[in-house]
């Protein structure tokens, strides 16, 4: 390290995760859309099951944990590519 402050030629510059700048904006924003996208069918697909068969509301919290099990394994695959 130098009077001046850390040399990035060191590797002392602390590293933004997913790569920084837009690419980690946009790695942020996929994982973002995934767990939205994956609860969202799980409720739907809930809702879906509770009018179909009368089970209200078992099937719309079945829907809420299915979806967000899903949504889980899904980030946890997305996030294994940057470590």
């Amino acid at each position: 390290m130098s009077a001046r402050g850390p040399d990035p030629d060191q590797g002392d510059a602390p590293k933004e995760p997913g790569g920084g700048g837009v690419a980690g904006l946009a790695a942020f924003a996929v994982m973002g859309t995934t767990i939205a996208t994956c609860i969202g069918v799980g409720v739907v697909a809930g809702i879906w099951a509770d009018k179909t068969w009368h089970t209200s509301p078992a099937g719309l919290l079945i829907g809420i944990v299915l979806g967000t099990v899903a949504a889980v394994v899904s980030v946890v695959q997305q996030v294994r590519r940057y470590l």
